[in-house]
């Protein structure tokens, strides 16, 4: 099996880790949840983590194939619109973005809002494969933390986003629109019957206890030491999830971070004055906690 070259590049505003996968045997690339920097309270943006990528890639002699995100994320802005101009490769998401869509279409009132997938350049369904030098991918549709969400296997590494994260860490939240504690668990059960020697990397890290930041464990280590999965059964699984998610504020940029999201990345259009605005619903989720 090929095993790619993967670096993580870490956000700590966010606690999202942005990869860039490598065949070394060609120096072709992909990016996978690649981080627009957005600070909330000036209303700022900025693209400090995809130019260190972009400096990276062209520091390695690497070419990108592709840029590919794992869901619509709440946490941050997806920079994938951007590197597509950058660099011209294709934009890839799961089939299931239409879903959500469709979700938030409803929450924004969009009632123009094309719930297709057009976004982007590429529709992944579940088992679909794809080439990024000579390395072999498929996609595992991976619903739970959102309803769209999937998994890049790329050679003997998988991009396991909101599923896992890191041992000590426990699993993602599954209380988002379109979320389910069980269908992460039947998802997580997928990640897990990958060969024990499988490099998993996950898509955030919170640095318990202080610690560095980390991304990067195995099947065998999440079976043998992950408390959300070993030795529990389905039943314990979506019982501390669910306990676990009704005490959880919604991360700080969920209604700002869908609406450029479930765009594929794309701000919205200038107005008159020359300036993007961001629309905030009031009330849209009921029954949040609030932070």
């Amino acid at each position: 099996m090929h095993k790619p070259d993967v670096t993580g590049f870490y956000d700590p505003r966010t606690g999202s880790i942005q990869y860039v996968v490598a065949d070394p045997a060609t120096g072709k690339c992909a990016i996978i949840d690649p981080v627009l920097d957005f600070d909330e309270k000036s209303g700022s943006t900025a693209t400090r983590n995809v130019d260190a990528i972009l400096d990276h890639i062209a520091a390695k002699g690497l070419t990108v194939e592709w840029i590919l995100d794992t869901h619509p994320h709440a946490d941050h802005f997806s920079a994938a619109r951007y590197l597509k101009a950058k660099t011209g490769a294709p934009t890839a998401i799961g089939e299931h973005v239409k879903g959500v869509q469709r979700i938030w279409k409803e929450i924004y009132n969009w009632p123009d809002f094309a719930c297709d997938g057009s976004q982007w350049d590429r529709l992944f369904a579940d088992g679909e494969t794809f080439q990024i030098g000579e390395l072999k991918a498929h996609v595992m549709h991976s619903p739970g933390h959102t309803l769209a969400s999937i998994s890049y296997v790329i050679g003997d590494a998988a991009f396991i986003h909101d599923t896992l994260f890191m041992p000590d860490s426990g699993s993602a939240r599954a209380d988002f629109p379109g979320g389910s504690a069980a269908d992460l668990w039947r998802s997580i059960q997928a990640i897990l019957a990958l060969p024990d020697e499988t490099r998993l990397f996950t898509g955030h890290d919170y640095c318990p206890g202080g610690r560095e930041a980390r991304w990067e464990s195995t099947v065998a280590e999440q079976k043998a030491t992950n408390p959300h999965v070993a030795g529990k059964s389905e039943a314990d699984f979506v019982g501390l999830r669910e306990a676990r998610d009704r005490t959880l504020p919604m991360p700080k940029l969920i209604l700002y971070a869908l609406q450029v999201n479930v765009r594929g990345g794309e701000l919205p259009v200038a107005e008159d004055n020359g300036r993007r605005y961001l629309k905030i619903p009031l009330d849209a989720l009921p029954g949040s906690v609030w932070g």
